[in-house]
């Protein structure tokens, strides 16, 4: 279906300031890439739950296990998670155990026995280690150009205090050089206060050349929410910067956060910050109230965080299990256990007997979307200087629906040859399909102009677009 007459959106010769792109994906999950839209609208895109691929039923794990890290190492993926700890265990109880599982495709994972720690007279099992640490403990592979060979593998690990609120918890470090044999630093991390109570979130940024640590602190002594920090060696540590939202976001309780830049896009934060309601209870024969869910945030320097989408990204659902307390944890990191597929991880029944942990599936780059239904709708970007030759786009359609590009001049005026009547409409699902004009897909006649690109959709989603062939 051609559209080109129905809708007539022109750039503003004085709107938003050019940006360069370069050879980047550039996913729709915010509107930093977008001048105007007329009949779309942003849509947040839900994970789709798919298998249980952990039960926590050892005698050294059960209802108390949390706070999971998933890493991808090489053809690997690492799982590790807080194991037994005594149902009326303080924070700081030594009586706390850290376990490590590991699977090939992400999907089915495998205990190994360790024998590292005995548990009730035996060491079979696939405990790492024991003690304070283990509380909380989060790992991530260090891809620092410096990093030592013995210290590949690095972790931190909170002490929370009786009063966690007053934000006086210590955050101490601990390092593998193989993922499993694991050694604390003989001092704390140079870092200012925080609670350190729940999952705190390290990982060495790339696109900024920094390590960076989310954790959690109390607001007002009221509010659980995210701070963060950065550091250049993972000794010493700067000032912790609250995160930063619009003025007219409410406060909500946000209770972990599983921070992460995203995979192929790593110029791009994403956030899944478990939000608790404590003020509610909606099983009554459960011992604790509360409910929560998942959300999703995002941001383009770590610290200002856009939530473009309010909503739950992930609902507890129908299963009665999922409506208390602290469920629906999502673990820190992700996987691609498709070349279409990321893979998360969320923990579901927490404080049951059948404590587990399942997979969530994610469109690649899929995680929101420029969407119209059956009526056309359209957006147009900001300016981009162009640095590459072709238009891929990440995108979906219905069997009746459509994708159709043109392409502008900074001024706004229609370039000869890349209008919507020269091309015929894309319909289908893609994940990085090329633009075709009729005469031409080679976009380089116009490399260092200043371009936008006026999208028409129908019953369509446009999940993201690079410009490929930049330099």
């Amino acid at each position: 279906m051609n559209l080109s007459h129905q809708l007539h959106l022109k750039a503003n010769p004085v709107g938003r300031s050019p940006v360069t792109i370069g050879s980047r994906i550039e996913m729709f999950i915010d509107d930093w890439l977008i001048e105007r839209m007329c009949g779309t609208r942003l849509k947040l895109n839900r994970p789709e739950r798919k298998e249980v691929v952990l039960v926590l039923d050892q005698p050294w794990e059960g209802p108390l296990c949390t706070y999971f890290t998933v890493l991808q190492d090489g053809s690997k993926v690492r799982l590790y998670y807080r194991g037994y700890i005594p149902p009326e265990a303080s924070d700081v109880s030594d009586d706390q155990r850290v376990c490590y599982t590991e699977s090939e495709d992400g999907i089915h994972f495998v205990r190994p026995e360790l024998g590292l720690c005995e548990f009730q007279g035996s060491s079979h099992n696939n405990i790492l280690f024991e003690g304070a640490l283990a509380h909380n403990f989060t790992p991530f592979l260090d891809r620092s150009p410096w990093a030592k060979a013995d210290e590949i593998y690095k972790g931190v690990g909170g002490t929370g205090t009786a009063d966690p609120s007053q934000n006086d918890g210590t955050l101490y470090g601990l390092t593998s050089s193989d993922g499993i044999r694991w050694k604390q630093m003989k001092v704390p991390l140079n870092m200012p206060s925080g609670g350190f109570d729940s999952q705190n979130v390290v990982f060495w940024d790339a696109s900024t050349g920094i390590y960076r640590c989310y954790n959690r602190y109390f607001d007002s002594g009221k509010y659980r929410a995210i701070q963060s920090c950065s550091s250049d060696n993972f000794i010493d540590w700067g000032e912790q910067r609250p995160n930063q939202y619009a003025e007219d976001v409410p406060m909500e309780q946000f209770y972990t956060n599983a921070t992460i830049p995203c995979p192929g896009a790593e110029h791009l934060y994403l956030a899944f910050p478990k939000r608790f309601v404590p003020a509610r209870k909606k099983i009554a024969e459960h011992p604790y109230g509360g409910v929560s869910d998942t959300c999703f945030m995002t941001s383009r320097d770590g610290v200002h965080w856009n939530r473009t989408f309010m909503e739950a990204w992930l609902r507890p659902g129908r299963d009665d299990r999922n409506w208390t307390e602290r469920s629906n944890m999502v673990a820190y990191g992700c996987i691609e256990t498709s070349p279409e597929e990321f893979s998360f991880y969320v923990s579901e029944h927490y404080r049951w007997d059948d404590n587990r942990l399942r997979r969530l599936a994610v469109r690649k780059h899929g995680f929101a979307s420029v969407s119209a239904g059956y009526e056309p709708g359209e957006m147009l970007t900001r300016p981009i200087v162009l640095e590459g030759d072709r238009l891929l786009l990440n995108y979906s359609t219905a069997a009746a629906g459509s994708i159709q590009v043109e392409v502008q001049d900074e001024f706004g005026q229609l370039i000869e040859g890349l209008a919507l009547s020269d091309m015929e409409a894309l319909y289908g699902d893609n994940l990085a399909e090329a633009v075709q004009w009729r005469t031409t897909a080679d976009l380089s006649a116009w490399r260092g102009q200043t371009v936008r690109f006026r999208f028409v959709l129908q019953d369509a989603d446009l999940f993201a677009m690079r410009i490929a062939g930049a330099s």
